[in-house]
């Protein structure tokens, strides 16, 4: 897929896939950062919409509801997801427990996203009791299949909730306490995730999921900009991206034979900034490979990557770990003291360091596997107006590039 021209010379061309396919990446998952009016906006909009010619779909974590123009581009609409409304998405949905999803990882993967949303909402980790009594509650709803038990369909976290405040002897007994020793454990962790259930979160991950979300079209917008100003927004974005998750897992379960999906996470320093949901973001990205996904985090700045931890610290060891398991980075403008507090993170040479502040507008530093390159992207007519986010602020530019 074209991306624009190599300064350097030549044209510049990328994808994921194919470069995964061919062994030259060892994932294909992405992170791009950018700072504000640098192109980093354009070039992800254009990179979703290039990736349909070659069959691909492409599912967006919207926190600033920023996407409904290419949306619409493509004939869709995004699906706009705020307390109270009609839409709702259940991020414990799942696939029925067969070949590729055994039920113990279904409970496994539930409990997980479970356990990093009360961290997340608590801000501190959480104690072996209170994890062992959300496992417990998860496995009590979903029954035999990984399915709630009695139903055809995944169970919901207001279910999750009153098995956490009033647990059944058999999960007591699992850990040789009582039902009521058990409630205790669970009570603090039940409290702060009844916040989506019924609190000032409700009536966005609340319930089974809405009918008629179509994931068969090339684009999916989950517009979540109502909530953008929540302190809650990770934890929402989070929700949202589980369920993707749980969506992708469906489709590889079914047999779905498509080329390929692009799963983009703007604005993922929200995610980042928790170490609980950190933790399930990384884990995430680590199915990429076998469920056929690149998945792409969008950051404004690379200390994102590091600022809630110190050196050694866990939270760097994490944005460690995720630039692992993101072998293309793409780097747009940053000072230099974002550069200086990052660079041997990323693996810059000095001379990139030295370079990245310096770059124009549309204009990026690829590193792809360990080559690298500096690109400047390319818009065609149709794409300027499709992707311009700041109309009112922009000035007349040269036409077709930025």
């Amino acid at each position: 897929m074209l991306i624009g021209r190599d300064l350097l010379g030549g044209a510049f061309v990328y994808d994921p896939f194919e470069l995964y396919r061919r062994g030259l990446l060892t994932n294909p998952n992405m992170i791009v950062f950018g700072q504000i009016g640098r192109g980093k906006s354009a070039f992800v909009k254009t990179y979703l919409w290039r990736q349909a010619v070659f069959g691909r779909r492409a599912w967006v974590v919207d926190p600033k509801g920023e996407y409904a123009s290419l949306a619409r581009a493509w004939g869709v609409e995004p699906v706009a997801l705020r307390p109270g409304s009609a839409v709702r998405l259940n991020p414990l949905d799942a696939p029925a427990a067969g070949p590729g999803s055994p039920v113990d990882d279904v409970i496994r993967r539930r409990s997980e996203l479970l356990t990093s949303l009360a961290a997340a909402s608590l801000g501190r980790s959480l104690a072996p009791t209170e994890r062992t009594a959300i496992e417990l509650a998860v496995a009590e709803v979903s029954g035999a299949d990984g399915r709630r038990s009695g139903g055809r369909q995944a169970p919901t976290l207001p279910e999750v909730v009153d098995a956490l405040l009033a647990p059944t002897a058999r999960s007591a007994q699992a850990v040789r306490t009582s039902a009521d020793a058990l409630a205790a454990d669970g009570r603090q962790v039940a409290l702060e995730l009844r916040r989506l259930v019924a609190g000032d979160l409700q009536g966005m991950f609340d319930k089974t999921t809405s009918p008629g979300i179509s994931l068969n079209g090339p684009l999916v917008v989950l517009d979540l900009s109502a909530v953008y100003h929540s302190a809650a927004l990770g934890v929402l974005m989070t929700c949202a991206a589980a369920w993707f998750q749980a969506a992708v897992s469906g489709l590889v379960s079914d047999g779905d034979d498509q080329s390929g999906v692009v799963v983009v996470v703007d604005e993922a320093w929200a995610i980042l900034a928790n170490l609980g949901v950190a933790r399930w973001l990384r884990s995430s990205w680590k199915l990429s490979r076998a469920w056929g996904v690149s998945n792409i985090a969008v950051l404004h700045r690379l200390s994102d990557l590091t600022s809630a931890g110190a050196s050694g610290s866990e939270q760097v060891g994490l944005a460690q770990g995720l630039l692992a398991d993101s072998e293309t980075r793409v780097i747009y403008a940053q000072s230099p003291g974002e550069v200086d507090g990052a660079g041997d993170l990323l693996g810059l040479s000095s001379t990139e360091s030295e370079l990245v502040p310096q770059l124009q507008r549309g204009v990026a530093l690829w590193k792809v596997g360990g080559r690298s390159f500096l690109v400047q992207h390319r818009l065609s007519a149709l794409e300027v107006a499709m992707v311009d986010t700041d109309a009112r602020m922009s000035r007349p530019g040269p036409a077709g590039v930025h």
